[in-house]
């Protein structure tokens, strides 16, 4: 994991100079910074920049000359200092008790103390090993609504020597605000100390909000989401239907310089062709029977930011050549329109559909294709990305859709969990999704059992595959596939490997899972 000291804020800025006047003016600004952080939680902000965004301003607000969001590591039982500056160590781990922050953890008391060398609790440790000196010290608890201490917030030597009572007040409102926020993450069923699904306490992962499971599928993932948010450059994300394409989208957005600029999206499954261009292009005032007005397409509505065009494949023949020349020098005319108009935007496409297939058949344009496709982006399936991520994604959707119903789920029983694990998902995220969201509501009492997911009976996985290799009636082509997604999943999607076990040559796997 990257230092968090070295980690690039991400999350649109609302730090405001400190006012003059304490307290109330100290506590709107964080506010406000509140507000904007939570407009963005849910559109695939990275974590890291947001929380240290969010430290940044605290630390500012109350003159600390170092500050530390640390994060109850509800697996480990632990503390971690995921958010922090500091440029010495790339993180610190503290047992519960721990120090000064430990012992908050522990006892939920604050702590401010003007010199603590003088305190037995204080571990003098880390000042050891990075030569920073601590001279004065305010720790605060974070928790979340339930009044579990999710985090602890811990502020280094004030500005002016001492943190008074004001500062302990303000702190206090602060760490309300932080626990506030957290709560609102997908980080957060990872920072409670007990969990749904029993002996599933998979630990933090710290990512793009919403984007859940860290399988090294995913991880590949994450890190190109991370080069291609750095630059305009046009993105092709490709994968099955449900896997989380238009996430990974706004991800990308809203972890670029266009952040503050309109997300837009136009679905071309969804347009009859006829339709399509008015939709993109927008048209003219006696363009066609009916139009009485100018109206703008989604490119103009998209100038400043990003335009994310869906299932791509679907775009008529006729339409390609019309984007084409958008993605080429960003012109463009409304329908029956002769003014050539200019938009400044960044195109990120989308398609479950074989591109390379289409272009061969004549069905795509080989330009266009290769414009699309500057940075490809390939996103797993949930066979591929393993148990773990499948269980993730479970808890975290029992905590959304819990929430949202006002129907927190205290237990997942163990088959209830077997038999999550026993489907194959060819609807991917979004089955998953729909399927544990309908339980939440459906489910007697607090408890979800295998008879309360909505599961169609059309696939078994590891726990079910082996038992087709003696049945007459499965295909050879079916028992094939059904036995290398069982070895990807074990490999947690790591082609290389399961090309290893089976025997095989990568590219010989690729072309298997391409003709099943």
């Amino acid at each position: 994991m990257s230092s968090a000291a070295t980690a690039t804020p991400t999350a649109p800025s609302a730090v405001q100079s400190p006012a003059s006047t304490p307290s109330a003016a100290a506590s709107t600004t964080t506010g406000r910074f509140v507000e904007t952080a939570e407009a963005h939680l849910g559109r695939g902000v990275e974590l890291r920049g947001l929380l240290q965004a969010l430290l940044g301003s605290i630390c500012e607000l109350l003159d600390a000359e170092r500050g530390t969001i640390y994060l109850v590591d509800g697996a480990a039982g632990r503390l971690a200092s995921v958010v922090a500056d500091l440029p010495e160590l790339e993180r610190i781990e503290l047992d519960i008790g721990q120090g000064i922050a430990g012992a908050v953890a522990a006892s939920g008391e604050i702590v401010n103390l003007a010199d603590p060398h003088a305190d037995p609790r204080f571990d003098a440790t880390f000042d050891r090993r990075t030569g920073f000196q601590t001279r004065s010290m305010l720790v605060v608890p974070v928790r979340d609504g339930g009044a579990e201490i999710i985090g602890v917030l811990q502020l280094l030597n004030a500005a002016s020597g001492r943190f008074g009572s004001n500062d302990e007040r303000r702190a206090r409102e602060l760490a309300v605000q932080t626990g506030r926020v957290l709560e609102q993450t997908s980080l957060y069923s990872d920072l409670r100390r007990t969990g749904p699904i029993e002996g599933h306490r998979p630990g933090l992962a710290f990512d793009f909000n919403e984007v859940v499971g860290e399988s090294r599928p995913m991880r590949r993932v994450y890190a190109l989401v991370r080069k291609a948010s750095r630059t305009d450059a046009s993105v092709l994300l490709t994968g099955e239907s449900g896997t989380g394409k238009e996430l990974i989208a706004r991800a990308i957005h809203v972890n670029s310089p266009r952040r503050e600029g309109p997300f837009v999206k136009v679905d071309c499954t969804t347009l009859p062709e006829s339709l399509v261009e008015n939709e993109l292009f927008g048209h003219e005032r006696g363009a066609f029977t009916g139009a009485d007005r100018v109206v703008p397409g989604k490119i103009e509505a998209a100038d400043g930011g990003t335009l994310f065009i869906d299932e791509i494949g679907d775009l008529p023949l006729a339409s390609q050549g019309k984007l084409l020349r958008v993605l080429q020098d960003r012109s463009f005319e409304r329908l029956g329109g002769t003014r050539t108009l200019s938009a400044d935007v960044r195109v990120i496409c989308a398609t479950h559909r074989n591109l390379v297939e289409m272009v061969d058949a004549g069905e795509f344009r080989e330009d266009l294709f290769y414009r699309v496709r500057v940075v490809p982006i390939g996103l797993p399936t949930l066979r591929e990305r393993g148990d773990d991520d499948l269980l993730r994604l479970v808890q975290h959707f029992l905590q959304k859709y819990g929430r949202r119903h006002a129907r927190p789920i205290r237990r997942v029983t163990p088959a209830a969990v077997e038999r999550l694990q026993a489907h194959d998902f060819p609807g991917n995220i979004r089955e998953l999704e729909n399927c544990i969201e309908s339980a939440v509501v459906l489910c007697e009492g607090d408890v979800i059992d295998a008879e309360d997911l909505p599961l169609a009976q059309r696939g078994v996985s590891a726990r079910g595959r082996r038992s087709v290799l003696g049945d007459p009636d499965i295909p050879l082509a079916d028992v094939e596939r059904r036995h290398i997604d069982m070895v990807l999943a074990a490999c947690n999607g790591n082609r290389s490997e399961a090309a290893r076990r089976l025997g095989i040559g990568r590219n010989t796997l690729s072309r298997k899972l391409a003709d099943s």
